[in-house]
């Protein structure tokens, strides 16, 4: 994952009318797939659940793993930035983590989907998911007070618990409980 990356997902530079759109658009995804599960999410039904043509919607997003990827990200870059003068480095990490834990945890249809959705290998799911890790990494080394290794392992500890989770091993919860056992460990 390159450092360099622009920190922007694809279509930020859009009309009000646009952006507008992508908005009903994703929020109508989150109700789908709340709804219909993974399985029976279609651009068209989060189309027409939006009030828009699906050859609109298929202008934004190529497919639902377009989609549910876009939602995550969104979710992720509206996070406030890490307080870096909130506790010891210890104190944050465990926050931080918890909160990359717990982003979707409370839907649990669409935490399901965007765990699916992410693992897809079309072009607009990999530069997502080059934000998403990008983000992600740069959230974990804040809280730790730069790009220490203890950061890189509990970032390593984060992706691990988030595919456990995804995968239905357990829940999100016991991973965010889980991560900050880990953040003791590696930091002490």
């Amino acid at each position: 994952m390159s450092d360099n990356l622009a920190q922007e997902a694809p279509r930020r530079l859009l009309t009000p009318k646009q952006a507008d759109t992508v908005q009903r658009l994703t929020e109508a995804g989150v109700a789908e797939v709340s709804q219909s599960g993974y399985d029976g999410l279609s651009i068209r039904d989060v189309a027409r659940r939006a009030g828009v043509a699906a050859a609109t919607a298929y202008t934004y997003f190529a497919s639902k793993d377009h989609l549910l990827t876009e939602i995550f990200w969104r979710r992720l870059d509206a996070l406030p930035p890490v307080d870096v003068a909130a506790g010891p480095a210890r104190e944050r990490l465990a926050a931080v983590l918890r909160e990359l834990a717990l982003l979707v945890s409370g839907e649990p249809g669409l935490a399901a989907a965007c765990t699916a959705a992410m693992f897809g290998t079309e072009p607009d799911v990999h530069q997502l998911r080059l934000y998403i890790g990008t983000k992600i990494r740069q959230r974990i080394e804040a809280a730790a007070g730069g790009a220490t290794p203890s950061a890189r392992l509990l970032e390593h500890a984060y992706y691990g618990a988030m595919v456990e989770a995804g995968f239905g091993y357990t829940t999100y919860e016991h991973m965010a409980d889980q991560l900050a056992g880990a953040v003791s460990l590696i930091m002490d």
